[in-house]
């Protein structure tokens, strides 16, 4: 039996969860330890949605959101100052390496907002469905036949 890894499709998506779980159902596959840095994609609504990034060390002015063409990009560089020079680190633990994730976005789905608190960005994300696309509910008639109605036309004398 042949097992497939559905993993990165949950990494790097956000709103196809439902499909994916299906998948994950069905193959039985297992979601596989994240790469740098670690992050969580959460359910917050019905149809809203909330990635959130650890990116300890990572000031505001270091990070970049970009939403496009259906991709969510988040960047982060840090600046190298004249101040590290000086610094002699015996052991550093604290990842501060520049990175670049990439979240491919369902369709409808757009980027509400982000915010960086406690090591934490978080952005959220909300599926707004058009009205056109939406289901809506179509009455059904309870069996009755209508009769057409004729409309009748009178000669007037000439």
């Amino acid at each position: 039996m042949l097992n497939y890894d559905l993993s990165p499709f949950y990494r790097s998506t956000v709103g196809f969860d439902r499909l994916l779980s299906m998948l994950d159902k069905a193959v039985g596959a297992e979601q596989s330890v994240p790469s740098y840095p670690p992050y969580n994609i959460e359910r917050t609504g019905e149809n809203a949605y909330r990635i959130t990034l650890a990116v300890a060390g990572f000031g505001e002015n270091e990070l970049t959101v970009e939403s496009r063409d259906n991709t969510l990009t988040i960047r982060g560089s840090k600046e190298s100052a004249a101040k590290d020079e000086k610094r002699d680190v015996i052991y550093q633990g604290i990842a501060a390496r520049a990175f670049e994730r990439r979240f491919q976005l369902a369709e409808h789905v757009v980027v509400t907002g982000a915010v960086s608190e406690n090591g934490l960005l978080h952005i959220d994300l909300v599926r707004e469905v058009p009205e056109a696309q939406k289901p809506r509910v179509i009455a059904i008639n309870g069996g009755k036949t209508v009769e057409p109605k004729t409309v009748e036309t009178t000669k007037q004398a000439a």
